[in-house]
């Protein structure tokens, strides 16, 4: 986008076609599949990697747990991973704009590989140490803080400005496949087989990835990207300040994942309902929601009004998330939180929607950056939030009050952002100018 020119491996996109109709019309939108072979190929090296790092989301807290026996020590998981996602968040932002992204990302897996190796030793150890988990947790959040970005920069542009939405729900249907079937299966394997398979999995997944993504054409930096640098990063913040709507979305997805993020408690909940059986399934029923809506996700491409989406989505899940939390039947908690997980979906899909159509393309990397913090700072305090209201109201209690209390957050912030409400992607200044600057930079490639 931008005076860059068009995005490398993206051609001329011809007039589309009348909509589909009847059960077609729910169906995902595979255009961005069939038009550019670097998104199959940046798709499938997704899918693998996601498949792996959900192994390794059940399994750790599972061996935190048995080495402590302690919700907050299993809550503090997310608080040490809180700083470098924040510091390295922001500069990998930076690092992504003035980089060739297709590196940058190759680095990174490599690294989150050697680390799933360490977790690897440390489960065959006679006598398992706890550091070792703090320390690779923080390690993976700087890593995956610095990588996350230029993923997020670099599929905007190999795919079409008119895609993208489609491209959204097709990412988002990748990790949840991945986020069904690597809970489900972890919980298996950490119960039949141990912890040790469970981190070479993961492990086998990065070198999968790598595989891949190497055969992904080379992603330079555009020629107006700033060289990374404290004031890069202010610049690409002043940006996101300014634009009020982008700043909605942020604020009410922090506000959601804060408050009402149940993860570091699940193991304690499934304990509480007397179904240690479950746990696997309740760290994939939140996936396995967001996976529904993801293969009917058709209709989200004729959807103008974003903002009103995104709000309404979350507001939804903490209703679901507090349900979940009052529920005593461990199947009603499963439902509960399927439904949380396909709110969470349709809220994700809008944002990136938002996101993915105004930002431009010398600034893609840093407002990832920014985006980085809002869907993964969140979740981080929350496991902090949970974890220690937990060991002292209770586990039922802290899940129930954090969905109550998003819910009211995400109402009283819809009331202060009138931008966000009022956000329509046919008429937005921004959206419009990155539209035109498309098709300009497409006809000019032709």
């Amino acid at each position: 986008m931008g005076s860059a020119g068009a995005p490398s491996g993206v051609p001329p996109v011809a007039e589309s076609a009348e909509p589909p109709s009847g059960v077609r019309a729910l169906l995902p939108d595979l255009a961005p599949w069939r038009s550019s072979r670097d998104f199959r190929r940046l798709w499938v090296s997704g899918l693998i990697s996601n498949f792996g790092t959900f192994l390794t989301f059940v399994a750790l807290p599972v061996q935190m747990k048995e080495l402590t026996g302690s919700a907050a020590a299993v809550g503090a998981i997310g608080a040490v991973e809180l700083v470098p996602l924040i510091v390295f968040g922001l500069y990998g932002g930076a690092l992504a704009d003035a980089m060739d992204k297709r590196r940058l990302i190759l680095w990174t897996e490599a690294g989150l590989g050697v680390l799933s190796a360490v977790l690897l030793v440390d489960a065959l150890l006679p006598h398992p140490a706890v550091w070792p988990l703090y320390v690779v947790a923080a390690l993976s959040s700087a890593l995956t803080a610095v990588q996350r970005p230029a993923l997020d920069a670099l599929w905007p542009r190999i795919v079409a400005h008119e895609h993208l939405p489609a491209a959204t729900a097709l990412n988002s249907l990748r990790w949840t496949v991945g986020g069904v079937a690597g809970p489900a299966v972890a919980g298996v394997i950490v119960a039949y087989a141990g912890l040790a398979p469970a981190y070479a999995a993961d492990l086998a997944t990065f070198a999968l990835s790598v595989v891949l993504v190497v055969r992904i054409a080379a992603q330079p930096a555009s020629h107006e990207a700033a060289k990374p640098s404290l004031r890069a990063v202010a610049e690409g913040a002043r940006y996101a300040w300014n634009r009020k709507e982008l700043l909605g979305t942020y604020a009410v997805d922090l506000a959601a994942m804060f408050l009402a993020m149940p993860l570091a408690v699940l193991p304690f909940l499934a304990d509480e309902l007397d179904a240690r059986w479950s746990l696997g399934l309740m760290y994939a029923a939140v996936p396995l929601g967001s996976l529904l809506v993801s293969v009917t996700s058709g209709w989200t491409s004729r959807v103008h009004r974003h903002g009103r989406m995104v709000v309404l989505a979350a507001l939804l899940w903490g209703l679901a998330i507090a349900a979940a939390g009052v529920a005593g039947n461990v199947w009603l908690v499963l439902l509960f939180l399927a439904v949380a997980g396909g709110c969470d979906m349709v809220s994700g899909i809008f944002r990136g929607a938002m996101w993915n159509q105004t930002i431009p393309d010398e600034l893609r990397g840093r407002l990832a950056g920014i985006e980085l913090l809002s869907y993964s700072v969140g979740p981080q305090l929350g496991q902090v939030r949970s974890g220690g209201l937990a060991a002292w109201w209770g586990v039922r209690a802290s899940v129930w009050s954090g969905g109550v209390l998003c819910a009211g957050a995400v109402g009283l912030l819809a009331l202060c952002l009138p931008g966000l409400m009022a956000y329509d992607v046919r008429t937005n200044e921004h959206a419009v100018r990155q539209r035109e600057l498309r098709s300009t930079g497409l006809r000019t490639a032709a």
